[in-house]
């Protein structure tokens, strides 16, 4: 369990290292879209290893320990949609100067839902058009965001099984291979 919780706080302090890299690249002229894609695929690659890795080998393979929903009381390892969820709210602790989510058109917790026109524009995009981003430009308040949405499919049977069989869903009929969902990548935009 200790080495879990080690491996845990491994992958939320290499999204500190992100947002500071993300801020530095910004200042040296990259776009706001190659930025959103080099974030996006280090994004990718922790949530697929966590998954792979981690959770479907120690759950699944070697059964040793479940992930759940309810991780502390259950003793088990954190979802990881979790695992993502909290790796973005260590990143926005240290301000930097863009946002992430794991949102969907069928959340198992509501409040993963998309909220904005634009989030919902781009789930819509990535789930009817599988291996193609979303780009678009959005203005929340005062601010414009150039805001990228990249497709969050399901790489392990820990992810359908836990999406298909869960209290809450809205949809039971995930296979592997199929978009959950989306990475909501927000970068602002200087005008």
């Amino acid at each position: 369990m200790k080495r879990s919780a080690k491996m845990q706080s491994g992958f939320l302090a290499l999204g500190a290292v992100l947002a500071a890299s993300a801020l530095s690249a910004h200042a040296s002229g990259i776009t706001p879209r190659e930025m959103a894609d080099a974030l996006h695929s280090v994004m990718a690659a922790d949530r697929a290893v966590y998954t792979r890795l981690i959770v479907n080998r120690l759950q699944n393979e070697e059964k040793i320990i479940k992930a759940s929903e309810h991780w502390k009381d259950d003793k088990a390892l954190v979802l990881p949609a979790q695992m993502f969820r909290f790796g973005a709210e260590e990143v926005a602790k240290s301000k930097p100067n863009f946002s992430y989510s794991l949102l969907s058109l069928w959340p198992v917790n509501k409040q993963n839902a998309a909220k904005t026109p634009v989030e919902k524009e781009g789930l819509d995009f990535v789930a009817k058009n599988p291996g193609k981003n979303f780009y678009k430009e959005e203005t929340l308040g005062k601010k414009t965001y150039f805001t990228a949405v990249y497709a969050d499919t399901a790489i392990a049977p820990a992810c359908v099984t836990c999406h298909n069989n869960h209290k809450d869903t809205p949809r039971t009929d995930f296979k592997i291979g199929d978009v959950m969902g989306g990475v909501v990548l927000r970068i602002p935009i200087n005008r």
